[in-house]
């Protein structure tokens, strides 16, 4: 996307909306124009008629005169500043909004592949260099090209030779802010790229704080903060050099202005082609227009950043969800939930290999199947296509002989609850953590489900009991505590099918029979897939596949592999038998 389609997009998607608003800013750039040329404009008649002609009357006009058109001026300037500022939030806003909408509906594997901490970035810095874009660029480039216009006509009306030498002073200005705005650009680009790094490693850090302190790593990640912070300082002073470059570039092009000015003068003085009324007038024409130049001439640096903000974040709201729905899905109906697995090949993105390799699967409705299988086999790759958190390259699923491909994505998810063993609850109230699977359930419905999985047996211990906040991802909860909650969570939703994903690992014995004991409440008579690497956990599943690989090496129930696969035997041995 080129500058002129970003400029094109922001103003169709975001700015067209609030034309009036921008209108009325700009009618009151006529103003400040018009109050600003007259400023300078009064100083021809106040000097001639006051200081020269001694005129009484005009001693009290005209120094109210130049009240009034400050007055107008600052007037002007604060709605007009007060109008933009509420455009680029509104803009801000719905940019944001959008961001966070694509993020949110956007495929997993988008998610899995890019930090977090990068995504924050283009939310708030990114954005705020588009709410600089909008407030401060389109209300100084015409607020500033109106006076600069209004007092160009005044140094015209004073003296026309004089004018002809002030305008030489603009071009040269902008071909001199160009050169430095491209480099912002470019600048600006790599230091939001910095900060996206940056917000990624805080965010592991704050997230990590336990594992920093036990292995005592404090003086390490001090000193690789400091190498982020470094980088992200050395861009930040980059970007405010190149900013500063233009002070003295204003400057020197003034003096020269100045001192031409002054010769010329004098020489049109000294030839009787210029009264000092005039001269005055025009030198402070000149010098209010030094202001509107030096603003336009710097306001590319600031289009630079907006532009190259815009091109980050505009292809993260335009992002294409690989997983998608077909133009004629269709509700999925269940009867009694029976899912197979047709020929399933699949493979990430930028993965050669194939993760899983013809995967036919056959799980029986309203029964228990597990996978079984090491570490990287492809089981919980398995769990992930069937609520479609990943496509596979080739085959097909069916759910009760409907293809998953082609019904509503909604209708699918709705009928799928997940537990696993990265239990992922919200910096919220207990209530509000179990009631988010179905914000219509009552406080009858609540409180089954927590004393169903148990996790009663610890709310109604705790001062506020279920309005009791937990904190960012439960912390103020034990692993057991937390698994309680995922389960009330899942129960509350009451699908037909439930996916098991290491849901009673890393927990004490005691803790780990509550859990089952739950899960036996939550798994009734449900379409369950299990994935454990206990098999104490799965020995009265209704059938066993055992994964190797990506390919299904095995399949029956718990006697028929211990009898006929040699991967299902090893498991059994080690961890059963020898018990």
């Amino acid at each position: 996307m080129n500058t002129t389609e970003t400029l094109k997009r922001l103003y169709k998607d975001y700015t067209k909306k609030y034309v009036i608003k921008i209108a009325l800013a700009m009618a009151l750039s006529v103003v400040i124009a018009g109050s600003t040329s007259s400023i300078a404009y009064l100083l021809d008649p106040a000097i001639k008629k006051i200081f020269i002609e001694h005129d009484p009357k005009l001693l009290l006009i005209i120094p109210f005169a130049i009240i009034l058109a400050f007055a107008a001026k600052g007037g002007s300037l604060y709605l007009a500043r007060i109008l933009m500022i509420g455009v680029a939030q509104d803009v801000t806003k719905d940019i944001q909004s959008d961001m966070v909408k694509s993020l949110i509906k956007a495929d997993t594997q988008l998610i899995d592949n890019k930090h977090t901490g990068k995504f924050v970035s283009n939310l708030t810095n990114d954005t705020g260099m588009i709410t600089n874009l909008v407030s401060t660029v389109i209300l100084n480039l015409f607020k500033d090209t109106l006076t600069l216009l209004g007092l160009l006509g005044v140094m015209f009306y004073q003296n026309w030779k004089l004018a002809l030498m002030a305008i030489i002073m603009i071009p040269v200005a902008s071909i001199a802010a160009k050169s430095l705005g491209k480099r912002v650009g470019k600048v600006s680009t790599q230091a939001m790229e910095k900060a996206g790094v940056l917000n990624s490693y805080l965010i592991e850090l704050f997230k990590n704080h336990r594992i920093i302190k036990i292995f005592q790593k404090e003086k390490f990640e001090n000193q690789r903060a400091n190498v982020h912070l470094d980088e992200m300082k050395e861009k930040g002073k980059k970007i405010m050099t190149i900013f500063v470059r233009a002070t003295p570039i204003m400057e020197f092009l003034t003096g020269i202005m100045i001192a031409a000015l002054i010769f010329v003068s004098g020489k049109l003085i000294f030839s009787g082609e210029l009264d000092i009324n005039n001269f005055f007038s025009f030198l402070a024409a000149m010098m209010l227009a030094y202001q509107p130049v030096r603003s336009l001439a710097t306001l590319n640096i600031a289009i630079g950043q907006g532009i190259s903000a815009s091109k980050r974040i505009l292809p993260i709201i335009d992002d294409k969800n690989l997983i998608a729905e077909n133009i004629d899905a269709t509700d999925l109906k269940l009867s009694n939930a029976s899912i197979k697995f047709i020929n399933i090949n699949f493979k990430y993105n930028n993965e050669e290999e194939l993760i899983l390799k013809s995967v036919n699967l056959d799980i029986i409705g309203g029964k228990m199947t597990s996978l079984v299988g090491h570490s990287g086999a492809g089981k919980t790759t398995i769990l992930n296509l069937i609520p479609r958190f990943y496509d596979p390259k080739s085959g097909d699923i069916h759910i009760d002989n409907q293809s998953i491909y082609k019904s509503t994505l909604y209708s699918l998810r709705k009928n799928i609850s997940l537990v696993s063993q990265d239990t992922t609850l919200f910096d919220d109230t207990i209530r509000n953590n179990i009631i988010y699977a179905n914000t219509e359930a009552d406080e009858n419905d609540i409180e089954t489900a927590a004393k169903l999985s148990f996790a009663a047996d610890f709310i109604n211990k705790l001062p506020k009991k279920y309005d009791t906040l937990i904190g960012e991802n439960g912390l103020r909860l034990s692993g057991g505590e937390k698994q309680r909650l995922s389960i009330a969570r899942a129960m509350i939703k009451k699908s037909s099918i439930i996916l098991l994903d290491e849901a009673t690992s890393s927990l004490d014995s005691e803790t780990e029979s509550k859990i089952q004991e739950a899960l036996t409440y939550l798994t009734q008579n449900k379409t369950t897939i299990v994935i454990a690497h206990r098999l104490s956990t799965i020995l009265k599943s209704d059938k066993i596949y055992v994964i190797d690989n990506g390919s299904v090496v095995g399949s029956g129930n718990h006697k028929e592999l211990v009898e006929n696969s040699k991967i299902y035997r090893n498991f059994y041995e080690k961890q059963i038998k020898k018990d």
